[in-house]
């Protein structure tokens, strides 16, 4: 016997008051209905897809019509020549990005939090936010204008003092610092906004008893703001290590030639060649590298987490 069998006036009595509270709320209801629209049709939809690294796809059979194979293209991606510096590219690019990226936000926030005038904080903060928006397209195209071997701006500079011209994007061991540092540019303005917005949240009569006492600037920044967004930066870090073996895929492949793709062949590059771009599609193949990717990345994830929560007590979840 349920409760529901036993207080039947308790259950409609429920379902009444949720009846009402939607009446009053559906503008509310209304509005997020985009976004759930949203997250499943392109979120947990695309999820049923995911049987095809199992099986060996066909497009005249369908993916429900296709046969099983198992962990065949696992098995075969980790066995293949292109496995290892694949992954070594990505978690070499990646870690690069998190070191370069992951501290700049934070230290641009404690400094224009430091600023005492108002109109030139703002100023600051909308030149730092503004490379935000543009896209990615734009911004390679930038680099590639700056950096061009014949014409770039840079090659003109150094040109200048004697020095020869440099193929910038076309030199293996410059790519990766051209990657990382131009998404430092773009980036760090929008991610400072959000520790910016913990700072906001620190009670100002810390700093002011801190300053009583004769505490410095440094000192309140060492003890009192840094602690105060701490679970923010535990919360992001987490979300970063995450998204570890997830590259900027259009960038990396805007920037990529044959020059270069010795370091700058990634998972995603590798997938998207292997199951768009081959004069055979391999999708099965491509999938199941996917799914490797989506797997491994969740494991780091946990990892993270658990880390973040033992160490710091703060964690995602």
């Amino acid at each position: 016997m349920t409760a529901r069998d036993v207080h039947p006036e308790v259950s409609s009595s429920r379902r009444s008051l949720a009846r009402r509270r939607i009446k009053r709320n559906w503008r509310l209801y209304v509005m997020l209905l985009p976004p759930v629209i949203f997250a499943v049709l392109f979120l947990y939809w695309p999820l049923y897809g995911m049987q095809m690294a199992f099986k060996d796809f066909s497009v005249a059979n369908g993916i429900n019509g296709s046969p099983w194979v198992g962990l065949k293209y696992f098995r075969t991606f980790v066995d293949s020549y292109q496995f290892w510096p694949t992954i070594k590219n990505t978690i070499i690019l990646n870690f690069y990005e998190l070191l370069a990226g992951f501290p700049i936000p934070i230290v641009l926030a404690l400094l224009l939090n430091s600023l005492r005038s108002a109109l030139y904080r703002r100023g600051v903060q909308l030149i730092l936010f503004a490379p935000h928006f543009l896209s990615t397209v734009v911004v390679v195209g930038i680099m590639v204008m700056l950096l061009d071997p014949h014409g770039g701006l840079i090659n003109q500079a150094t040109g200048f003092f004697g020095a020869g011209p440099i193929d910038f994007l076309g030199e293996p061991s410059l790519f990766r610092h051209i990657f990382v540092w131009s998404g430092v540019w773009q980036s760090a303005g929008y991610s400072m906004v959000i520790y910016l917005a913990a700072l906001a949240g620190i009670d100002p009569q810390l700093h002011e008893a801190a300053k009583v006492d004769g505490a410095s600037r440094l000192r309140r920044i060492w003890h009192i703001d840094l602690p105060g967004i701490l679970p923010v930066t535990v919360v992001l870090l987490v979300l970063n290590m995450g998204s570890i073996l997830s590259t900027g895929f259009e960038k990396v492949l805007l920037m990529q030639n044959s020059l270069n793709v010795g370091v700058s062949e990634v998972i995603d590059t590798y997938v998207y060649k292997v199951g768009l771009q081959s004069s055979i599609p391999q999708f099965s193949y491509a999938t199941a590298i996917g799914v490797f990717k989506s797997v491994t990345a969740l494991a780091l994830l946990l990892c993270a987490n658990w880390l973040a929560r033992r160490i710091s007590r703060h964690s995602l979840f």
